[in-house]
């Protein structure tokens, strides 16, 4: 059985939190999840299974974390093609931009984002924000 890795980059721990409920999602839907903080993950993991997910906040002018995940979402943008990629982020101002940003990425790098958009959660995930993230897990599951 692949593993359905959850790469994340977090400051203040609720995208971190995000990435957790993610991997439970995962074992609920039966299959092995692994959560890996951005600069333990490796790409060649990634580009050895079809599914993934990808989580980072929205950070300055609502941009990804500029010194791990960019460059690492850089090197994810030349193998997305074909791969069914979760996005998922907490932010704390904003609208949103940079996950609208972040989608636009992977759809152009040809991804198929599962659920069809990111999901971001404003701030720290309540129980409800948590269950989403579950959620989306078990959708990665079923993939």
């Amino acid at each position: 059985m692949s593993k359905i890795y959850v790469v994340y980059w977090s400051q203040t721990g609720n995208t971190q939190a995000m990435a957790e409920a993610l991997g439970e999602g995962i074992a609920q839907g039966g299959k092995e999840g692994e959560v890996v903080e951005v600069s333990a993950a490796s790409l060649d993991d990634l580009k050895g299974v079809q599914t993934f997910a990808l989580g980072c906040p929205a950070m300055g002018a609502e941009v990804l974390e500029e010194m791990e995940m960019e460059p690492f979402v850089e090197e994810v943008e030349k193998f997305a093609a074909g791969k069914n990629i979760a996005l998922f982020g907490s932010y704390g101002w904003g609208d949103g931009e940079w996950m609208r940003d972040w989608e636009e990425r992977m759809k152009t790098a040809g991804a198929n984002l599962v659920g069809g958009e990111g999901l971001i959660i404003n701030e720290a995930p309540d129980e409800d924000g948590l269950e989403k993230c579950r959620d989306l897990g078990r959708l990665l599951a079923a993939l």
